[in-house]
């Protein structure tokens, strides 16, 4: 019996061992193990959450670039309308301005013909008289009075 005692001292020995491990050991361990796992699955909630998080930011951003290119794209359509707008307004502006100078030319060109033709008018009267004095103060001969309308129409 000294086996039996033996394995009985054994069996006493580890029941003891294991109560006082299912007491005293299993419960920290198991608490450090269920708090490892609660950690491990919020960092994986956590994850879960910043990738849909990422996601969310990804999209608000290519929204805001999509936005972003829409709005230039209207402000540069909106600079050239106003270029062109410039343009017209510069090439209207630049007509008038040479209508206005080709009226005035003309009417400048109008004035210097009409004052050419009053002097021309006073010095044909002013040789139609000097003529008509000459061939007054001269016998009445017709070959002299040739010669001196030769002269006057060679001054006209």
């Amino acid at each position: 019996m000294d086996l039996n005692a033996t394995l009985l001292g054994e069996l006493i020995a580890f029941a003891v061992f294991v109560l006082f491990c299912m007491k005293f050991v299993w419960p920290p361990l198991i608490g450090a193990i269920e708090a490892r796992q609660q950690k491990i699955a919020d960092g994986l909630a956590a994850s879960d959450r910043a990738e849909q998080d990422l996601r969310l930011v990804q999209d608000k951003v290519k929204q805001q670039l999509a936005e972003a290119k829409t709005q230039a794209s209207a402000l540069i359509d909106q600079a050239k309308k106003r270029e062109q707008q410039i343009i017209d307004e510069a090439s209207v502006k630049a007509q008038s301005e040479r209508e206005k100078i080709l009226a005035q030319a003309k009417a400048e060109i109008d004035a210097e013909r009409i004052k050419a033709r009053e002097e021309l008018r006073k010095q044909v009267a002013v040789l139609a008289v000097a003529g008509a004095e000459r061939i007054l103060q001269r016998s009445i001969d017709a070959a002299a009075h040739s010669d001196i309308l030769e002269k006057l129409v060679a001054e006209l």
